[in-house]
């Protein structure tokens, strides 16, 4: 029998994973959030994420993933590769952490089913990313599926912000009463300045795009 009373949130103490840890306390009696140290370069993501899931009452567990560092370098865990501008014409940003979806949500998983948890929550868009295939609906549905029959268990991944902007994720951060958490104390920036950010890196262009837009209409 499945179990619909509590949740696994993959959580970086960004943007888009604290919206859903909202999300999630709103609908469950009990949320884990699971985080990653998996060599990235600014530390202060973890910092941030286990200060914002102790201000939220979350329990929250972080699991070592520090050999994707050396398997997969690029601009996020390496300080002498600089972050693209710009989406490259083609392929995928230096940004982008070769397999980190599939491992975050795999190892979050093996945690949800060791715990009797079937419900993983990720904060992956298909509508406002950033030409990351690993945020894809069709790869968390192709994963979904793999992970039931993998461990021959009924696991749900969940994705609320897969059909939605950045400026919807701002209004849904506000209906659930986190704006100011959010735009404040998460950390989405590439080169690790939380809030608003540096302002130039395509993570802080697309967010403050999205805040820009909704504070538009929020005001009008």
């Amino acid at each position: 029998m499945k179990n619909k009373e509590e949740a696994v949130v993959v959580f970086s103490g960004g943007q888009d994973s604290t919206t859903c840890l909202a999300w999630a306390i709103k609908k469950y009696k009990k949320v884990y959030a699971v985080s990653f140290d998996y060599g990235q370069r600014h530390k202060k993501e973890l910092e941030c994420a286990a200060s914002i899931a102790k201000k939220m009452g979350v329990e929250q567990v972080v699991l070592n993933l520090k050999e994707l560092n050396a398997l997969a370098p690029n601009s996020l865990t390496r300080d002498d590769i600089e972050v693209d501008k710009e989406a490259p014409e083609e392929g995928t940003p230096n940004s982008f952490v070769e397999g980190r979806n599939l491992l975050f949500l795999t190892y979050a998983a093996i945690f949800a089913k060791t715990h009797g948890v079937t419900d993983v929550i990720t904060g992956v868009s298909q509508s406002d990313f950033s030409g990351y295939p690993d945020c894809r609906d069709i790869f968390i549905k192709s994963l979904n599926t793999t992970l039931n029959l993998a461990m021959d268990y009924e696991f749900d991944l969940i994705t609320p912000l897969m059909w939605i902007n950045k400026e919807e994720t701002w209004e849904m951060a506000d209906k659930l009463g986190v704006f100011d958490l959010v735009r404040n104390e998460t950390l989405t920036c590439y080169n690790g300045i939380i809030g608003d950010g540096c302002g130039d890196c395509p993570s802080c262009k697309l967010r403050k795009r999205g805040l820009d837009n909704y504070l538009k209409r929020r005001n009008a």
